[in-house]
């Protein structure tokens, strides 16, 4: 576990590069990432992308509401194993009034692809608290 609030610090997700045309986060898979027959859960995929992507739709939103995930759709293309750390690139397809789709490319030490991904955001029109945003944003 990290320092990191949520799902993103239970999985050890480190944050690289935070920016509202790219995000770049990295974790390493662990035991604890396995699913019960000893590979990699493909879950782990699925939620590191749409955190990532929600992290970059949020920065880019700023302000002006507040992002949720509709729709997150990851393919599993290569299995990775216990010690493989793995870096995970968020970069926008589409960001609009009420919706955005994020890009998601996971890759392994050597660059070699593991996952691939878009997740769609909707913009709500919500307020979000300043420091959740400023968490993400504090240079």
């Amino acid at each position: 576990m990290s320092e990191i609030p949520g799902l993103d610090g239970v999985l050890g997700v480190e944050h690289l590069e935070v920016g509202p045309d790219k995000v770049v986060v990295r974790f390493t898979i662990t035991e604890r990432h396995l699913q019960p027959f000893g590979i990699p859960h493909g879950g782990i995929y699925c939620a590191v992308h749409e955190s990532t992507a929600s992290i970059a739709g949020q920065v880019w939103l700023g302000t002006k509401g507040v992002v949720v995930g509709t729709n997150n759709s990851t393919d599993f293309l290569r299995q990775a194993k216990v010690g493989d750390t793995i870096t995970t690139t968020a970069t926008p397809i589409h960001r609009g009034r009420s919706q955005q789709l994020w890009h998601l490319d996971s890759v392994d030490g050597d660059g070699r692809l593991i996952a691939q991904g878009q997740v769609r955001l909707a913009n709500l029109d919500q307020e979000i608290p300043p420091e959740a945003l400023a968490a993400f944003t504090a240079s």
